[in-house]
């Protein structure tokens, strides 16, 4: 892999998503915080019409607008449809970006604490997972590389790397220190990582961890109509990235009646009730547990 010197850490992609925007006004009158030697690193702030009307979103969500179809097509011109065409100029374009790697800062109602989304499951991610956990053992990693990267439509698609920090619970249009301070640990630790990547200085790590793979998304149940007839049970509520084996409670109906997991896998839910997602019904997204294996000169015994 070339050596990464273009980075642009992204905040306020969802307009009410707090934690990334107030980092990202920090940094921007102290940029040496976020300095590191060898590095470029650059802020930017996406969606700033979102925060001004304190909403998630003008028009649709800013971070579904990066497939490379959609930014092709000049007809998708809507606030945050061209919002995507012009951080695209700017920091892809995507396929042959000018970023190298892009942060992409969101928080999530739900209570999934410090997670770290991976898009690729190369080396270089498998040992950001690995290093991140060593600086922050209370990190979750999740790996979303059930698509190319050029598939992918998050803006941290346009450039060839790119992670996503989701941090929560935190409610929409809500600061909470707790919640910006994981942000503010994990982006420097992810920025440390890249800086000693680049200088073949990466410290000994574990030659194995555990991880998470998502495989599908759940939506609350609908009746025939397409109108919401239930919720998400009270024993899954909050209990992001706890087992859910086939045959326990996942949903309620509203008349009372119990609906279960029927899934051949033991599926571990994250995203759980994520008021964000309320507009497409969705009730969870379903991981895997997995085992990352490193394969190099620096890993050590233990897990």
């Amino acid at each position: 892999m070339k050596k990464i010197e273009h980075v642009s850490v992204v905040g306020g992609t969802h307009g009410n998503e707090f934690s990334g925007i107030y980092l990202l006004k920090k940094w921007q009158k102290s940029s040496q915080l976020i300095a590191r030697e060898g590095l470029n690193v650059n802020t930017l702030f996406a969606n700033p019409n979102g925060f001004k009307e304190n909403k998630r979103y003008i028009d649709c969500d800013l971070n579904r607008q990066f497939a490379l179809k959609d930014l092709a097509n000049e007809t998708l011109a809507n606030y945050e449809q061209s919002r995507a065409k012009v951080i695209n100029a700017q920091l892809g374009p995507k396929g042959n970006a000018k970023s190298d790697f892009i942060i992409d800062l969101h928080n999530t109602t739900s209570n999934m604490g410090p997670t770290l989304i991976l898009l690729k499951s190369d080396d270089f991610n498998k040992k950001m997972g690995a290093y991140v956990l060593s600086k922050m053992p209370e990190a979750i990693i999740v790996f979303e590389d059930h698509v190319d990267m050029h598939e992918h439509y998050f803006l941290a698609s346009i450039a060839e790397q790119g992670v996503i920090v989701e941090i929560g619970p935190q409610p929409q249009s809500v600061i909470r220190q707790d919640v910006l301070d994981w942000m503010e640990t994990m982006t420097h630790a992810i920025l440390d990582f890249i800086a000693l990547y680049n200088k073949d200085e990466v410290p000994s790590l574990p030659k194995c961890y555990e991880a998470y793979r998502y495989v599908e998304s759940l939506k609350l149940p609908e009746d025939d109509d397409g109108e919401r007839i239930g919720m998400v049970h009270k024993n899954v509520q909050d209990n992001d990235f706890k087992p859910l084996k086939s045959g326990d409670a996942i949903f309620t109906l509203f008349d009372g009646t119990e609906v279960t997991y029927q899934g051949d896998y033991e599926a571990y839910p994250h995203f759980i009730n994520e008021a964000a997602y309320y507009d497409n019904n969705l009730a969870m997204s379903l991981g895997e547990k997995i085992v990352i294996k490193l394969d190099n000169d620096k890993s050590v015994d233990r897990f």
